[in-house]
């Protein structure tokens, strides 16, 4: 890829950060941080402070500071100290024009600010490096925030992630920490959530849809956006009266049993994890006020986490395994979705690594944030490693961590590990219900018509390879006697297989002739050959589904 000499100066600045930072902290996780010792604010042997990295971020410009603070959400990558840094990292912009405010709004609401509310502060609540939030009241006296996005910052944005991709691509193909830690699937990750964030459109979505499926928290509140106030760079919501959740006074906690809030808050986030595939993915302190009326509201919805099926299943044994701290289940449900080259790794070592983890994890309340955190380390063992675990599961790693810190901050001695045990179990007995819905049900049923109408030809030409000598068989290494074994296992059971529709087809025949012996109005003869074909077909059921499984299981 060629530079053009508009580039050069972004590539510039990239590689003097580089080479500032290569040796420092930055790029490596010492033991002691994975293990949680506190060495918050505590500069590296050379010299460079996470306060120094979160100014030397700021003067790179708006889309390293907006990267700064999405690394902060991925603590598999970064050490905990410049973690905390980045989290508050902001970059000193200047405030907005009103009158340039006023133009974005006319152009694409289609109405002045004079008309479209009964009264708008000029001066911003809040100014970042996408937005600025204005506080305003509708003409029915609706209260709302107005959230108005800068100008030019989406061109500005996209050329300096381009810029981030290429080189991002580059590093991987001659580092190898580059290609264990997949940077270029971090950039990747981090460039398609910041582009989803610059389109306000999507997060009024995503405010709907939260607000919808956590209608059955009472304790939570999602601001509901104004849809006819809503565009690709203006978001219009309700306004939000209260405060961060950390800055609960502790009077406040004698005062309140805050623990249905904690309930409500840990179960909304597993419900939104596991049932709905769809979760606010940045659930930290500044996005999690509460209100006045002692509700939980969740804000800020530009980040979202989005789960499959698959995924969503797999989480759910994964957080059973974790719950029953069943080392060997989590190890192998994670290898089970990741991807490495047996040959480069020690399943061993790692399988031993994850025990331990797990094990560490016991008999821990939420003041000593430990199940976000198992996650989160869990992943770094495995990067280390050289074992490619799916993104998120990082996410799900950062969103329970943020849990920690709340719950922990609100109600200290509150068992986490009990909640999320008790109420995982619920969510599968509730997803095993959910397969019985008729929609579900039919969908099993065509799929057995397909295999009742496909069995018979099968086993035809099944029987006719068997006997033109045409069916071949591959193993990699023999044990003689073992393999004449299960071969005449296979054999004769393919011999009762046939024996059964034999009986089964000689007695549909004999149906049809009449006879003075009947039981039931059936010919006594078919009846009792029907009788055979079933006992037959329940005994060779009992020999493959529970006598092979317990000589397995030996």
């Amino acid at each position: 890829m060629s530079l053009l000499p508009d580039q050069y100066d972004k590539y510039l600045r990239f590689f003097q950060f580089m080479i500032k930072y290569w040796n420092s902290d930055v790029f490596s996780i010492p033991e002691e941080q994975v293990s949680g010792s506190d060495n918050d604010n505590k500069p590296d042997e050379f010299g460079d402070s996470p306060e120094e990295l979160a100014e030397d971020l700021k003067a790179m410009g708006p889309t390293y500071v907006k990267l700064g603070q999405l690394l902060s959400t991925r603590p598999d990558l970064l050490p905990p100290h410049f973690m905390k840094a980045l989290a508050t990292l902001q970059d000193d912009v200047e405030v907005v024009d009103y009158q340039v405010i006023e133009q974005i709004f006319r152009e694409e609401i289609g109405v002045r600010i004079s008309k479209a509310f009964a009264s708008f502060e000029k001066e911003p609540l809040a100014s970042a490096s996408i937005g600025q939030v204005h506080k305003a009241v509708m003409h029915s006296g609706k209260v709302v925030a107005v959230k108005i996005q800068r100008p030019g910052i989406r061109k500005r944005f996209i050329e300096d992630l381009d810029a981030l991709m290429a080189l991002s691509e580059k590093a991987e193909k001659f580092s190898e920490t580059a290609r264990n830690y997949a940077v270029h699937d971090v950039i990747e990750e981090l460039r398609y959530i910041l582009l989803k964030e610059l389109d306000y459109t999507l997060e009024a979505q995503n405010l709907s849809t939260l607000k919808s499926n956590l209608q059955d928290f009472p304790n939570i509140f999602i601001p509901a956006p104004i849809n006819d106030y809503c565009s690709s760079r203006v978001l219009t919501m309700e306004f939000v009266e209260g405060g961060k959740i950390t800055k609960i006074s502790p009077l406040k906690r004698l005062e309140v049993n805050l623990e249905p809030l904690v309930d409500d808050l840990v179960k909304a986030y597993l419900s939104q994890i596991i049932v709905d595939g769809f979760a606010h993915a940045d659930p930290h302190p500044g996005n999690v006020y509460l209100t006045p009326d002692t509700k939980i509201a969740l804000m800020d919805l530009g980040m979202v986490a989005k789960f499959s099926d698959e995924l969503q299943e797999t989480i759910l044994k994964l957080m059973i395994g974790l719950s029953n701290y069943d080392s060997a289940r989590v190890t192998n449900i994670l290898l089970s979705i990741s991807t490495y080259n047996e040959n480069d790794v020690d399943l061993d070592l790692f399988r031993k690594m994850i025990a331990r983890k797990v094990q560490e994890s016991e008999n821990q309340k939420a003041k000593d944030l430990q199940t976000g955190r198992t996650i989160i380390e869990i992943n770094q063992i495995a990067a280390k490693e050289g074992i490619h675990i799916p993104v998120e599961l990082n996410i799900l790693g950062k969103i329970l961590l943020n849990m920690d810190q709340i719950v922990a901050h609100l109600s200290p001695e509150y068992d986490m590990h009990n909640t999320v045990k008790e109420y995982v179990h619920l969510l599968m007995q509730k997803r095993m219900k959910d397969n019985l819905k008729p929609a579900n049900l039919m969908e099993l049923f065509l799929e057995m018509k397909e295999l009742t109408e496909n069995l018979p030809f099968r086993l035809n030409k099944f029987t006719e390879n068997l006997a033109e000598n045409k069916i071949r068989v591959k193993v990699d290494a023999i044990d003689e006697h073992r393999f004449t074994e299960a071969f005449q296992k296979v054999a004769n059971r393919i011999t009762a297989g046939l024996i059964i529709a034999a009986l089964i087809v000689g007695a549909a025949m004999l149906v049809r002739v009449p006879s003075s012996w009947t039981i039931g109005g059936y010919p006594a003869f078919a009846f009792f050959l029907f009788i055979i074909a079933a006992i037959i077909g329940l005994y060779l059921l009992y020999q493959i589904l529970i006598k092979d499984e317990m000589k397995r299981k030996k």
